[in-house]
């Protein structure tokens, strides 16, 4: 077996799965595509830690700062140069990939208990005591919008 797990992993992370140049026809051009998105090389931590996600307070101080960068990156805009001409970037988020602890954090709800230590990958409990670092989101987009709707509706209460 392998170490204690406590119930949850809190485990956070992005994904640059495409990037796009307006043209002059009001359309984009695609210069940079995600060929494995699920893949742990492609998959970039911002915060990864074990804890009971019952524990309100280690939440809030983990999730607190995240979600306020978050909400930043939103509204803000990335001025580069490239070859001496000035480029303005934004930051477009697609929701693929709802994290229960995010949504439980925001919308005020209580832990439910599950299994799984992860609630984008199906690794148990005892599967992550063995292996902490390695994992892959197994649910599809569709799959986890209708998980991320049971957890913001939260209709068993």
């Amino acid at each position: 077996c392998g170490p204690a797990v406590p119930e949850k992993a809190v485990r956070f992370s992005f994904t640059i799965m495409t990037i796009s140049v307006p043209n002059s026809n009001n359309g984009s051009v695609r210069i940079f595509e995600e060929a494995k998105p699920n893949s742990e090389l492609c998959c970039k931590p911002l915060c990864l830690m074990l804890a009971d996600e019952s524990d309100h307070e280690t939440l809030t101080a983990i999730l607190g700062p995240l979600i306020a960068e978050r909400e930043a990156m939103k509204s803000s805009e990335l001025l580069l140069e490239i070859g001496g001409i000035l480029r303005n970037f934004k930051f477009i988020f697609r929701g693929t990939g709802y994290d229960e602890k995010l949504v439980r954090e925001v919308e005020g709800l209580e832990a439910s208990g599950s299994v799984y230590i992860c609630t984008l990958c199906d690794a148990t409990r005892l599967e992550a005591s063995q292996n902490l670092v390695f994992h892959s989101i197994t649910r599809s987009h569709s799959e986890n919008l209708q998980r991320y709707e049971t957890w913001r509706s939260n209709p068993y209460q």
